[in-house]
């Protein structure tokens, strides 16, 4: 957002009543074209400005867009989020992560939040194409952890926790994980993770932590195949909601996980997993690259790994696949 449409804005957010052109151009020192042309630029973001000849300028609607304003307004982070990069729309918020670290330094990136309202082509697991509408969540978090390559997993996990938890608490929707990086309603998916990391040997050079989220996503504009499985949160709860304020408390949630990832406190991530985990103690189905079996999820480690007893009885340690709940 320009400079000077922000601060005409802030005058409208500040203002009890209707505010006349002449009354903020005073303020700014500019001009009244130069405040109509703000006006104009404010309008095309999604805020709701009405005018009259009489009265002047009023703020009825904030923009429903995950514009860095909005979002910073409600963020409370130390890291996480201060620095936002804004997209209408963008092939994938992962992909402008991988240039931004390829073209500057990780470290001085670390935190850095891209935004995007669609991606036109957003990956999933596995190279899955992941639909990424307008009206979601679609984010990818730029890091530069000091974690060992062995549990880097770690944060994915914190991740899904944070993601769960904001659910939870935003809009009291018990919000459940399913290994390895879905958030689950019910029986429906409302969002996922997906964590890439640029890294040679034991040095991890950045990492990408994708998450996608459906939230202002009606389901009747999903295809039928998808409506069986997927369901947003505006479904959910009845009504549309304030993605800015949620996004802010992901960013808080995921913040306070992350610092006990770095700190190596991989325990209290684990048994905060496994107290939302909608997969441990249910019959599973397994997909990997190299074989598929059935058994019953009993635990996961402090690597992320799913522990399933299959129905020989062997324990069966699963680093990554498919799990199909039955």
């Amino acid at each position: 957002m320009p400079n000077s449409a922000f601060k005409v804005l802030e005058i409208l957010e500040r203002a009890i009543a209707p505010i006349s052109g002449e009354a903020i151009s005073n303020e700014l020192g500019v001009t009244r074209s130069a405040v109509w042309k703000n006006i104009k630029e404010l309008r095309l973001m999604g805020y709701d400005i009405q005018s009259s000849q009489k009265e002047g300028y009023r703020l009825v609607h904030s923009s429903s867009k995950l514009l860095p304003y909005e979002v910073h307004k409600k963020l409370h982070t130390q890291v996480f989020g201060t620095n936002l990069r804004y997209f209408e729309h963008t092939p994938s918020t992962n992909s402008v992560g991988k240039q931004l670290c390829s073209d500057g330094e990780p470290k001085k990136l670390h935190g850095t939040v891209i935004i995007a309202e669609e991606q036109t082509g957003g990956v999933g697991r596995m190279g899955r194409a992941w639909i990424s509408p307008s009206g979601g969540i679609w984010i990818t978090v730029i890091l530069k952890p000091q974690v060992p390559v062995d549990h880097i997993f770690m944060i994915t996990m914190a991740g899904s926790v944070a993601v769960a938890r904001a659910i939870r608490k935003e809009f009291e929707i018990g919000a459940l994980i399913k290994w390895p990086n879905d958030i689950f309603i019910g029986k429906k998916k409302i969002g996922g993770l997906l964590l890439e990391m640029a890294a040679e040997a034991d040095t991890v050079h950045y990492c990408l932590l994708g998450i996608g989220i459906d939230v202002n996503n009606p389901v009747k504009d999903f295809t039928a195949d998808l409506q069986r499985d997927i369901t947003s949160i505006s479904a959910e709860v009845g009504h549309e909601v304030d993605r800015a304020s949620f996004l802010a408390r992901i960013l808080r949630e995921f913040e306070n996980r992350y610092q006990l990832v770095e700190s190596g406190e991989y325990d209290a991530i684990t048994q905060e997993w496994k107290s939302l985990s909608a997969t441990l103690e249910n019959r599973v189905q397994i997909r990997t690259l190299k074989n598929s079996f059935e058994g019953e999820a009993i635990d996961i480690d402090e690597f992320g790994a799913l522990i399933v007893r299959k129905d020989n009885g062997k324990l069966e340690r699963v680093i990554a696949g498919d799990c199909y709940q039955q």
